[in-house]
């Protein structure tokens, strides 16, 4: 049961295992693009070519998703970033339950958007715990978690990519080891957990006040979606990469103090600065800022 890239690594992983998946369930096709025309997920796609039965259930409390899934009669229950929450019913299914990939280490960012929620906070350490579920949002006993370190400039994106590897991973070692016999199971402490919430455009645009590695987090956390932006001389621009610069000033924050071949060097919190070395137009393609530089300026208040 997944729906996104991030499922779609560990159902692919399972197939090259040669897990016997009897069945995927995912989330309905979407509307994307300009034409708007039905997409299906990156799961969907992976199970189509392998030649799996889909089901796509609009409702999963109606009895027909339950149906469904006991004439699978499936030994297990795999979840990974479905974006549905199973009733009992259904987790009652699987003999051995259902287990779970998240994109953290529990009981930490429990919730939507735990890798984003990483990077923005700063974090050095991130990791993909494997877990049981039950019917309250990633409260399940830990069965195995592995931790990685989170680097100064890796975005989202790329975070999003390793974790997903490390969680097909760690998804592979759970299910033997269950089947074995020999998998262990931690309670959570709950009185560590914190939670996380989905991102939004409303949190795209660039507080100036913040000292630059917030600023960087920030950007990097927000790529590849929803994207920083910034106003820059009138103009709302989507800013998708920036460096730290050594360049003091006493100019209010947000105000631009450099334009040139390094990119726009933008004031921030406490007299420092950061520079922007990518950006984008709306309706443009990004750019390094000096590439947009060559045929735009920009106020400078140096």
């Amino acid at each position: 049961m997944g729906t996104p890239d991030f499922a779609a690594v560990s159902l692919q992983r399972l197939l090259d295992e040669r897990f016997d998946v009897v069945g995927v369930f995912t989330q309905p096709d979407k509307p994307k693009n300009r034409g708007m025309k039905l997409q299906p997920s990156p799961v969907k796609e992976i199970a189509l070519a392998a030649g799996l039965p889909v089901f796509q259930p609009a409702k999963m409390r109606d009895g027909t998703a339950l149906a469904d899934l006991q004439s699978l009669r499936p030994d297990i229950l795999v979840v990974v970033a479905y974006g549905r929450i199973l009733p009992d019913d259904l987790l009652a299914v699987a003999p051995y339950g259902a287990v779970n990939v998240h994109g953290s280490l529990l009981p930490k960012y429990r919730g939507a958007a735990p890798i984003q929620w990483a990077v923005l906070n700063g974090d050095a350490v991130t990791g993909v715990s494997t877990m049981y579920l039950d019917r309250e949002m990633d409260t399940g006993d830990v069965i195995y978690a592995t931790q990685t370190p989170v680097g100064e400039f890796e975005t989202a994106g790329e975070l999003f990519d390793r974790l997903a590897v490390m969680g097909a991973d760690l998804l592979v070692r759970t299910l033997r080891d269950i089947a074995a016999g020999t998998a262990p199971r931690t309670p959570q402490d709950h009185s560590q957990a914190t939670y996380t919430r989905p991102l939004t455009r409303d949190d795209s645009p660039i507080d100036w006040d913040q000292n630059p590695r917030a600023i960087i987090k920030h950007i990097c956390g927000l790529e590849p979606w929803p994207v920083a932006t910034a106003e820059l001389g009138g103009q709302t621009f989507k800013i998708h990469a920036a460096d730290y610069s050594e360049r003091t000033t006493h100019k209010a924050p947000g105000t631009i103090v450099a334009a040139g071949k390094d990119g726009v060097t933008v004031a921030c919190a406490g007299g420092q600065t950061v520079r922007i070395t990518q950006l984008q137009v709306p309706g443009k393609k990004r750019m390094s800022a000096a590439d947009y530089l060559l045929g735009h300026t920009l106020p400078v208040e140096g």
